[in-house]
């Protein structure tokens, strides 16, 4: 039977599932490869160890999307077996929103324009928006797509160029939409919201759509519909639940531990691949030097560089890292050590897999905890995907209406 959206009691059924999921296996999702020389879990399962060891780089690379279907030692047939089942969630309803002219997605990258129109066709809601307000707008193309005659658009965004650009979009395109600079953390943003709006967001990150869902259970929004994104992008060091369930679970979650769901990402061209891999490797080949100069057990973080910093050869980039971070640090082959920077890249990466049985399913109770957030300010709540992952892998959305 094909899965369903989760609504009602079935949120809380499936929150307490994978709540208890991740906590049992924390200690294989926590560790993070590619700061550790060993995870601390190959001592208990050396066999499963030694195998994703003994596998390529480019073997990580196709297992990256499907780790589950791995002919890998025990246990890791069995936590993908668990894995998939736990996070298995179906589509939201379709609601056929009226066609898009054309004209709408005239400067809009494809794929955006695709996640926005799939977007649209989820909202199901019991009454017609008559407001809509675009939550973390950019230029407003989500809410131009969902606006239709006789409905009012309101579109919020801080960056006053994107404001500006989405402004003389509206205007060209002769919609009546409002585009207001605002600061949606900031405590004034409550007012931008009333009960008659229609909120959407696809894609704010972190705080600003744990903000929204704040601001709308406050001012008794009569709907509203979020594509959840980027759950690490918070102020706070740790995440704080929303739910009472999340509360008492006691999952403390930092930044790392957050960014994992993101960690997912749709498959980039090869040129991008090469130079990720490159920049990982080099970035693995300096933290051995260091390590091994200083006599350290510790990973040293290096800042985030331009493609065009790894233009430069190999030994000048780690002397110019060295200086970067203040360290005077002897010279040695560095043939040998970038080779090592890439056996540790396929070691890491491998490692890495069972790691990422475990994306899903914390982005899945992740999004539960806001469901069941909404569920208890009253709200009847559905949680389900809007398009495929191949379109994105952040495809879920949340439905919350109030009743009546």
């Amino acid at each position: 039977m094909a899965a369903e959206a989760l609504r009602g009691a079935a949120l809380r059924q499936r929150f307490d599932a994978l709540g208890a999921f991740l906590l049992e296996h924390q200690g294989i999702w926590r560790p993070r490869p590619f700061t550790l020389l060993q995870c601390p879990w190959e001592q208990q399962w050396p066999a499963l160890a030694t195998w994703l060891r003994e596998q390529s780089l480019e073997h990580a690379e196709a297992a990256h999307h499907t780790p589950g279907t791995l002919a890998a030692p025990a246990p890791l047939p069995e936590w993908a077996r668990q894995a998939q089942a736990l996070a298995e969630i179906g589509p939201l309803p379709v609601q056929p929103a009226p066609p898009p002219a054309a004209r709408l997605s005239v400067d809009v990258p494809g794929r955006k324009w695709q996640q926005i129109d799939a977007f649209a066709q989820h909202l199901s809601f019991a009454h017609t928006p008559r407001h809509w307000l675009d939550w973390c707008a950019g230029k407003g193309h989500l809410g131009r797509r969902l606006a239709q005659p006789g409905q009012q658009l309101t579109c919020l965004e801080y960056d006053p160029a994107l404001i500006a650009s989405g402004t003389a979009l509206s205007q060209r395109l002769g919609l009546p939409a409002e585009h207001i600079q605002q600061d949606v953390l900031a405590s004034a943003c409550e007012q931008q919201l009333s009960p008659g709006m229609t909120p959407v967001a696809l894609h704010a990150c972190g705080d600003l759509h744990v903000r929204l869902l704040a601001l709308a259970t406050e001012r008794g929004v009569q709907q509203l519909a979020i594509a959840p994104c980027c759950y690490n992008r918070i102020q706070a060091s740790h995440y704080t639940p929303l739910s009472q369930p999340a509360r008492a679970l006691g999952l403390m979650l930092d930044k790392d531990d957050l960014g994992l769901p993101a960690s997912e990402t749709v498959t980039a061209g090869a040129r991008v691949r090469r130079q990720r891999d490159q920049s990982m490797a080099w970035r693995l080949a300096f933290d051995l030097w260091q390590r091994e100069a200083q006599g350290s057990d510790q990973y040293l973080p290096t800042p985030p560089l331009p493609s065009a910093a790894f233009a430069q050869p190999f030994p000048q980039w780690c002397q110019a890292m060295a200086a970067l971070k203040g360290l005077a640090l002897p010279g040695t082959d560095w043939a040998v050590l970038e080779a090592r920077g890439w056996q540790r890249l396929a070691h890491v990466r491998n490692l890495e897999l069972p790691r990422n049985l475990f994306r899903r399913p914390l982005e899945l109770w992740l999004a539960l905890d806001r469901a069941l957030y909404m569920q208890e300010h009253g709200y009847e709540a559905a949680l389900g995907t809007f398009c495929t992952r191949e379109l994105t892998p952040r495809n879920l959305m949340l439905l919350a209406e109030l009743p009546g």
